[in-house]
């Protein structure tokens, strides 16, 4: 292979993520949120609250904010399954999207991002571990903030989102959420 067919590659991986920018988030339909935010939203609000997770934590920022931006890239293949819809539907393993999806890249870029999604998928290392509190605790955020936009009953998700973390200092940060103010960082703190 030449150097540009491993570009051309790597460039339709990149276009096909893209696509997140435009997917919706389809679980929160159910509550009446007409224009949930896009897979893309939420993976860079998860990558950032994954950052602030791995620093309280003692792990590392940048794997974690890797697996974060890649724990969703999947979904542009086989959408967003809500939750209930998990009931009737089996989708294939995310590993199995993945590879699939970065197939046409080069070596060293598909085995990079074959070995974070199965990492992640696996959720054992404690990077891992922290990905996927910040994406559970991105959804509580995301609740939490529709709430205080007047959408209802969203406390399921507050509550099934909670319960799935794993961490003291998830549970911190879920706590802070629960009792904080989305726009509360407008206000400057008193000096």
């Amino acid at each position: 292979m030449n150097d540009d067919h491993d570009a051309a590659g790597a460039m339709r991986f990149i276009f096909e993520a893209g696509v997140l920018k435009r997917a919706a988030r389809t679980g929160w339909w159910f509550v009446g949120v007409k224009d949930p935010e896009s897979i893309a939203d939420h993976s860079f609000r998860t990558a950032l609250i994954g950052m602030v997770l791995a620093a309280m934590e003692g792990a590392d920022p940048a794997r974690v904010s890797m697996l974060c931006v890649l724990h969703d890239t999947q979904e542009t293949r086989i959408t967003d399954i809500p939750h209930i819809a998990r009931r009737y539907l089996t989708a294939a393993p995310n590993a199995t999207v993945t590879a699939d999806q970065v197939a046409a890249c080069p070596p060293a870029v598909a085995d990079l991002i074959n070995a974070a999604v199965a990492e992640y998928e696996a959720g054992e290392t404690p990077e891992a571990i922290v990905a996927r509190d910040a994406d559970k605790l991105e959804c509580l955020v995301q609740a939490v903030e529709y709430r205080h936009q007047g959408i209802g009953d969203v406390q399921r998700w507050i509550d099934s989102s909670r319960a799935a973390l794993k961490t003291a200092g998830a549970h911190r940060l879920a706590d802070a959420a629960l009792s904080g103010e989305p726009l509360g960082w407008l206000t400057p703190p008193p000096v």
